[in-house]
């Protein structure tokens, strides 16, 4: 073999074991931070969770964890979100985001940490409150992220914001923080992070597709008019309740023969109010609808079609045009999550090498959850990747399917993570892609 050659050789091999052995020294560090720190943490969280919006002990022992890790940290954004910098010399500027509001549901995991607390609502109303969404996973994972990063920060150059977000769970509080200036206050990334842990998914597994992760949702809300009668006498009114049932069964021909078979959709009228007594034709009925879509191209033509059916539906029952039937969409709404395919492609290549190609569990989704993280980057765009750490042993789903109980959903009193594998391996995925995204 040619000198050259020998030395290229000797090269490749040193790196090769030089990055197995740094992969293997970033595992055992973040197993040693559990064991140490992060399991006590997420202790701390699972037992003291907060409802949305009112997120204030939370943010502040997120903010306390992330100070201690040397980040310069900005509490009450856009709320109670917290924002953590890290500048670290040249190279971009990227984003992780970890959500950290509870659910009104009472924990009955039967788990010893199980949740006790309630807390007044902003109604006024005092409710249980639970993680039962893994929420109490994303935070603990990002103070690993931070503390992992801090400690290697001669393997990285850039600018690394860790963001606490607030009120995932009404779809609010990405856009609340957006409100408050993030961007302009903090710099716009150049890529963006986020993961979910998911009880449908096997501890040791991630998901990581390369389209829509999570769908868009709008909140649509229809007003029927309709007039007035006795109910003995229906020829004399409208009646808005028969109308409003026509209108249902007809928006259901809007996803199955408008949409193309292989793009997904969904229509459903989760409420239907209308009248006070069996005798009375009310004049008014009110049909509240959500609307699921995976693109923007879905997203228009569903809106549009339910403005049609409702609309025409009013003019085959005699209304009036001042009087057909109101479509009213919610500011709620949410956009679709995207991943962007290039930097999806790569982080996917980054993880298949440090934890075997077997890492992935499937590539398809069966429901159809939204997020409000798409409010970060997509106006302006900015190329982000959301995955799924998996989070209930592949015991549990040999049980199940043996006729055993089955693995309670996300937001179920029930719900329950095993948190040490979720956590460490939702460290070590954020922790690998930013020192991919961030080389020096």
């Amino acid at each position: 073999m040619p000198v050259l050659s020998q030395l290229l050789f000797v090269l490749v091999c040193t790196t090769v074991l030089a990055g197995n052995a740094s992969s293997d020294e970033l595992g055992r560090d973040i197993d040693q931070d559990y064991k140490a720190h992060l399991g006590g943490l997420f202790d701390y969280f699972h037992r003291n969770p907060e409802l949305s919006t009112l997120e204030t002990q939370t943010a502040a022992r997120l903010a306390g964890e992330l100070r201690a890790a040397g980040f310069k940290v900005t509490e009450g954004v856009g709320g109670t979100g917290v924002v953590a910098m890290m500048e670290n010399g040249d190279g971009p500027l990227v984003m992780m985001r970890a959500d950290m509001d509870g659910l009104p549901v009472e924990e009955k995991s039967g788990l010893p940490n199980a949740s006790t607390a309630r807390q007044v609502d902003t109604s006024g109303e005092e409710v249980p409150v639970m993680h039962a969404c893994g929420h109490d996973v994303h935070i603990t994972s990002l103070v690993g992220t931070a503390r992992a990063m801090a400690a290697r920060k001669d393997h990285w150059s850039g600018t690394l914001m860790l963001i606490g977000q607030p009120a995932e769970e009404r779809v609010i509080g990405a856009r609340q923080m957006m409100d408050d200036n993030l961007w302009q206050r903090f710099g716009k990334p150049d890529y963006a992070l986020a993961f979910h842990v998911s009880s449908e998914i096997p501890t040791g597994k991630l998901s990581a597709v390369m389209d829509s992760p999570y769908s868009g949702a709008d909140t649509v809300d229809i007003i029927v008019h309709g007039v007035g009668a006795h109910g003995a006498s229906p020829h004399r009114g409208i009646d808005p309740i028969v109308l409003g049932s026509q209108i249902v069964l007809a928006l259901q021909t809007v996803v199955s023969r408008e949409l193309a078979p292989r793009d997904a959709g969904v229509i459903t009228v989760g409420s239907f109010h209308s009248g006070s007594k069996h005798n009375i034709i009310s004049d008014r009925a009110h049909l509240q609808l959500t609307v699921r879509n995976d693109d923007f191209e879905s997203r228009e033509l569903l809106l549009a079609g339910i403005k049609r059916v409702a609309e025409n539906m009013g003019r085959v029952a005699g209304l009036p045009e001042d009087k057909l039937p109101e479509v009213i969409v919610s500011e709620e709404s949410v956009p679709p999550t995207i991943n962007d395919p290039a930097l999806t492609g790569r982080l996917r290549s980054v993880w298949a090498a440090r934890f075997g190609g077997d890492i992935f569990y499937g590539n398809k989704r069966k429901g159809m959850g939204a997020e409000d993280f798409p409010f970060f980057t997509t106006d302006p765009y900015i190329p982000s990747t959301y995955f799924a750490v998996g989070g209930t042993p592949q015991a549990e789903f040999d049980r199940e399917a043996a006729g055993g109980e089955p693995v309670p959903s996300h937001h179920s009193p029930l719900f329950k993570i095993t948190p040490e594998p979720a956590v460490t391996l939702g460290v070590e995925a954020t922790v690998s892609a930013l020192l991919e995204l961030m080389q020096k």
